[in-house]
C-alpha cells in the first residue's frame, strides 16, 4: 500500500543528531509555532549494498519551490498525484538522476560520508534564523504520553520516510507508490537559495508503474534495438534540449519543445509522447535520425505554463526517457526559448 500520511513538514531546525551505527538515521528537531517534530533521515540501508545513491543540489531550481514557500508551519497532508505539492522523483523531474552516486553513512574523514554531507546544510539553516526546512514523507504521531527517543520532547511526533519511496525491492513493495516520494528542502531566503537534498536505495528500481509504483522491466522492441533497455544503460537516449513556453501574443498552439537524438542510429517515434505538468500527453511519430533535432509544436491539449513546469519525454513503452523542469522566472522573457 501507498504511504498513509504523505506530506510535508515546514520548520525551523533546533538541533540535530548524527546517524549511529545502533540508529542508522540522521535526526533534526524541527519546531513550528507551537509543535515539536523530529526528523528521521536514512542514511543506510537494510538492504545490500547497504550505501545509500544521494544528490545534493546547492542551487535547487523548480517550480514546486514558488508554491511551498506560501505553506504555513507545520505539516500538511498531500494527495499523491501531479500538478501539486507532491514529489516524484522519476515522474517530477526534480534532478537529474545519472548525478546520484552511493556514499556510507560514516566513515573516518572530513566530509566524505552522508552523515557529514547532511550535517554541513543542517548546521547552516541552524545558524540562519530565516533558514526554513521542508521535509517531504510520511508522518508518525503524535504519540500520546511517550517523549520522543531522541531529543525528548512530548509527545513524539515527526516524519520518516524521507527518501525515494517507490521501485522498491520486493521485501518492501508494499510501501511503494507514485508521488509520494521523500526529500529535504531547505530555504535561505536571505540568499534567494533552495538547497535540494535526494535519497534514494541501491536496491530500488529507476522505471516504476504509474499506477502502483512497483518496479517495471522490459525490453526493446523488435526492430528498435536503439531503445534504452530499463535496466543496466542510462535514458537519455533522446534528450529535450530546449523549448518555447512563452511565445509571442501568449498562443498555447505555438508552444514547442525541441528533442535531439543522442544515439548511433535512428529512432522511430511512433507512440512516443510529450507529457506536460499534468501528464497530459502529445502522441509524436515519425523517424528521428542520428544527431538530429526535432521541434515538436503541441497542441492546447498539452500546455507549458508560464508560472513554470515541467516537460516529460516518454518513449512508446510509457517509460520516462528524458524530463525536465523550468521555474517562472525562466518562461518570463515572451518569444525566447528555454535551452536545458
Amino acid at each position: 500500500m501507498p504511504l498513509k500520511e504523505y506530506g510535508v513538514l515546514k520548520g525551523r531546525p533546533i538541533a540535530r543528531r548524527l546517524a549511529v551505527t545502533s540508529n542508522a538515521h540522521y535526526q533534526v528537531h524541527l519546531v513550528d509555532d507551537n509543535t515539536d517534530y523530529r526528523i528521521a533521515i536514512n542514511v543506510k540501508s537494510n538492504l545490500s549494498p547497504s550505501e545509500l545513491e544521494y544528490l545534493i543540489d546547492e542551487n535547487f531550481e523548480h517550480p514546486i519551490t514558488s508554491n511551498l514557500v506560501n505553506l504555513p508551519l507545520g505539516f500538511k497532508l498531500l494527495k499523491s498525484k501531479p500538478g501539486g505539492l507532491a514529489i516524484d522523483f522519476i515522474r517530477g523531474n526534480l534532478f537529474d538522476r545519472t548525478q546520484m552516486i552511493p556514499l556510507p553513512f560514516n566513515v573516518p574523514g572530513p566530509d566524505n560520508d552522508l552523515n557529514e554531507k547532511i550535517d554541513k546544510y543542517i548546521q547552516r539553516a541552524m545558524s540562519d534564523e530565516d533558514a526554513l526546512i521542508y521535509a517531504f514523507g510520511e508522518r508518525w504521531g503524535p504519540e500520546r504520553n511517550i517523549k520522543d527517543k531522541i531529543f525528548g520532547f512530548l509527545p513524539g511526533n515527526g516524519i520518516h520516510d524521507i527518501h525515494m519511496n517507490q521501485g522498491n525491492a520486493k521485501k518492501f513493495g508494499q510501501d511503494d507508490g507514485v508521488w509520494q516520494d521523500g526529500a529535504l528542502l531547505i530555504h535561505f531566503p536571505s540568499e534567494n537559495r533552495w538547497i535540494g537534498i535526494f535519497l534514494k536505495f541501491q536496491s530500488q528500481c529507476w522505471h516504476t508503474d504509474d499506477k502502483t509504483g512497483h518496479c517495471i522491466t522490459a525490453t526493446p522492441e523488435p526492430g528498435h534495438p536503439t531503445q534504452t533497455p530499463i535496466e543496466g544503460e542510462p535514458d537519455l537516449v533522446i534528450r529535450i534540449i530546449a523549448a518555447l513556453v512563452n511565445p509571442v501574443d501568449a498562443d498555447p498552439g505555438k508552444e514547442t519543445v525541441t528533442l535531439l537524438n543522442t544515439s548511433p542510429a535512428s529512432i522511430d517515434l511512433t507512440g512516443w509522447a510529450i507529457a506536460d505538468r499534468l501528464k497530459n500527453k502529445h502522441l509524436l511519430s515519425g523517424t528521428l535520425a542520428s544527431g538530429s533535432t526535432l521541434v515538436v509544436q503541441l497542441p492546447q491539449t498539452v500546455q507549458l505554463g508560464n508560472k513554470g513546469g515541467i516537460i516529460t519525454l516518454l518513449d512508446n513503452r510509457g517509460i520516462k526517457i528524458h524530463g525536465v523542469s523550468y521555474t517562472e522566472k525562466q518562461a518570463d522573457r515572451e518569444g525566447w526559448t528555454i535551452v536545458f
